[in-house]
């Protein structure tokens, strides 16, 4: 025996007329996505034009954000060298109270130069290097000539003969140039 035949012969046409039904909205559902999936040019237009207002949006706050990065990188960066240097400061002020009472001068000057020491190893930790530039070829890329003087010695000729003031370079860049004498 079918199961259909204990169902009457109407409800089995209606279950028919049903499934029609939806197999012709389907087909009518699929011709309305084909049309949907062909855009006018206007609403393609809309559409990049949409797309490159959010770009630039999205750039522009890029950009903003970029700036203002730059700005607190700026107005910070010397902080970690400054707090690393407040302990040489301390020190400095220590010194200046114990210079009042102090008879020794050899403990004086023992004192300064520790805590020069102290600030010149700072310093280097930062990537700080002092130039040596005496006695070396006068190179006008770290080196500025303050002054030429005459000299008898041919091995002085185009040589750094003094040392008015000391180069600096920070990671191998020229911070300040060495002022220096040059032998002629």
């Amino acid at each position: 025996m079918s199961d259909n035949q204990n169902i009457p012969e109407e409800e089995i046409q209606d279950q028919e007329l049903k499934t029609q039904d939806e197999v012709q909205t389907d087909v009518d559902n699929s011709e309305t996505v084909v049309e949907k999936t062909e855009p006018t040019l206007e609403e393609q237009l809309a559409d990049a034009n949409n797309k490159f207002i959010r770009l630039y949006a999205e750039f522009e706050n890029f950009r903003k954000r970029t700036n203002k990065e730059k700005v607190d990188l700026l107005s910070n960066a010397s902080a970690g060298v400054l707090r690393d240097l407040l302990p040489v400061m301390d020190d400095f002020e220590r010194a200046s109270v114990n210079n009042v009472t102090v008879e020794d001068p050899e403990a004086l000057k023992e004192g300064f130069q520790l805590i020069f020491s102290k600030f010149k190893s700072i310093l280097e930790s930062k990537g700080l290097m002092q130039m040596e530039a005496k006695g070396k070829a006068f190179d006008s890329e770290i080196h500025e000539a303050i002054a030429n003087i005459p000299t008898s010695e041919a091995k002085l000729k185009g040589k750094v003969v003094e040392d008015v003031e000391k180069g600096y370079l920070l990671n191998d860049k020229v911070i300040r140039f060495a002022k220096v004498v040059v032998g002629q």
